[in-house]
């Protein structure tokens, strides 16, 4: 069977809710019952038919084409099967995902991996502010799942985050690992500033050691074993990160002035 496959039809004038078309809820509708799911577009909830053309049956694969970055919440909710977008995604993308695999080969807006539990995430390009964090009014940022972000990533990178693990191949905004409570977040470019910012736990794994502020304690050059357990979950992903090797790092903890346990470790060192 062919992949059930989305192609925007126009450009978009407004968001739109994707949440509803994730693998687990179009699992044995037909094409009929899939083109008149309503849809929020803006302010007025318009059938799927009206923004896209439907082709494919095989619901388990899902794949957008000719996209936007205002479709919102693609893969949100998802528990199961794939979803492919050929282009870029707009905010929330994966919002509470559970299981699954979602690929984006563009750039993401904001919040994408927001309050994600499992499953995996990968954008070819550059995501927004507050990967993996929690969303608007909640305390709970990303609870487990990886995330593979090729690009850059924005302000506040798993700002509350409580488990899972972040991988940056570029460079990562301000206040990365703000807030965390545990998890790890990799970043093999430079990170902004005020890094660890009221970090309670976790790891952050970084190539280059940022400026960091007086409350986050140099605690001086190390060999640590347990590294190589870490870098070998690693390998299964295509990602520079699975090449890493060395357990020789610099290790600084903090945030003190938030009774902190975290760590940021500097690779190389």
């Amino acid at each position: 069977m062919n992949a059930l496959t989305f192609t925007l039809k126009n450009i978009l004038k407004f968001s739109v809710n994707c949440s509803a078309l994730t693998p687990n809820s179009l699992e044995n509708k037909s094409i009929t019952d899939i083109a008149n799911i309503k849809v929020i577009y803006g302010s007025n909830s318009v059938p799927v038919t009206d923004l896209f053309d439907i082709t494919g049956s095989d619901a388990t694969h899902i794949v957008f084409k000719n996209t936007s970055n205002k479709m919102d919440y693609i893969g949100a909710h998802m528990s199961s099967g794939n979803i492919t977008i050929e282009g870029n995604a707009g905010a929330y993308l994966g919002f509470t995902m559970k299981n699954g695999e979602i690929h984006c080969t563009g750039s993401v807006e904001s919040y994408a991996a927001c309050n994600m539990v499992g499953g995996l995430l990968k954008i070819d390009a550059n995501v927004g502010d507050f990967l993996g964090a929690g969303s608007e009014g909640l305390r709970k940022g990303m609870r487990g799942g990886t995330v593979i972000i090729k690009g850059n990533a924005g302000d506040r990178v798993g700002d509350q985050m409580r488990r899972g693990l972040i991988l940056i191949e570029g460079n990562a905004g301000d206040y990365c690992g703000s807030r965390m409570i545990a998890g790890t977040i990799g970043v093999l470019g430079n990170v902004g500033a005020y890094t660890a910012f009221n970090m309670h736990r976790g790891t952050l794994l970084l190539k280059n050691t940022p400026s960091l502020h007086a409350t986050v304690q140099d605690c001086g050059t190390h060999t640590l074993p347990y590294l190589s357990l870490l870098f070998k979950s690693f390998k299964k992903y295509n990602t520079p990160f699975s090449q890493l090797s060395s357990q020789r790092v610099q290790r600084f903890v903090g945030d003190a002035a938030y009774k902190g346990n975290g760590e940021i470790l500097i690779l190389n060192a």
